[in-house]
């Protein structure tokens, strides 16, 4: 017998993930490449992702190096990878990271910004990576360490403690790129890296802090389908 499914997000009613869905206008759009093992992961987060971001976009594969619609979307669109390489900058507090120097943004350009995500494990992400070239060549960004060790994935194993959630890495990326991360007249007035290093977690992430706190009711929701024990 086939399970009812809900309309909305198309998961069985029972585990259906509506009432934890935000509306949110992120300026900066978003896109998820997903690996294929992820899209029927029912512990992922790329579904309550998408369908709260007004401006998000999932493409799935494993080598984009000659996927058109990610090719076309990098021709028409400044963006950013994030994802922790040898090279990558880490996303700052005071400024807009779209607006550094090294990003090498072209103010007078009016291409709209792009962050670009990869779902999958840290195993999955990195062959993701390798295979595509047109990624490579991306400016790739990271988190600071504060928030890079701060995840709350509760509810799925991961091979490094604390590890984020495609969902907590970009509602934190966003929140940098988008000025809404922790208490602005603080950022002013001292450095990025004082205020990073003695941050005190959770902090406040402006208009995706609804997304993280469903995110984490997201997780006790999924953790009450475990039989006790």
């Amino acid at each position: 017998m086939s399970r009812i499914l809900c309309k909305q997000c198309q998961r069985p009613t029972i585990a259906c993930i509506c009432n934890f869905i935000c509306n949110i206008d992120n300026p900066t759009a978003v896109l998820v490449l997903q690996h294929p093992s992820e899209v029927k992961q029912t512990k992922g987060t790329v579904a309550l992702l998408s369908r709260s971001l007004n401006h998000c976009q999932v493409l799935v594969g494993e080598d984009f190096s000659q996927h058109d619609e990610l090719n076309i979307m990098l021709a028409s669109h400044q963006a950013l990878l994030l994802y922790p390489s040898a090279q990558a900058q880490v996303l700052s507090l005071s400024e807009h990271a779209f607006d550094h120097t090294y990003i090498n943004y072209d103010k007078k350009s009016q291409q709209p910004k792009l962050l670009i995500i990869l779902d999958g494990t840290w195993k999955k992400a990195y062959r993701m990576f390798m295979l595509s070239p047109n990624l490579q060549a991306l400016k790739q960004v990271c988190l600071p360490d504060a928030l890079a060790n701060s995840g709350q994935y509760l509810i799925r194993k991961v091979a490094k403690k604390n590890a984020l959630s495609s969902l907590e890495a970009c509602c934190f990326a966003l929140a940098l790129l988008d000025s809404e991360l922790g208490n602005k007249e603080l950022i002013k007035t001292k450095s990025d890296d004082k205020i990073l290093n003695n941050m005190r977690l959770p902090v406040e992430c402006g208009r995706y802090q609804n997304l993280l706190n469903n995110f984490a009711q997201f997780n006790q929701f999924q953790l009450s389908f475990r039989p006790s024990t």
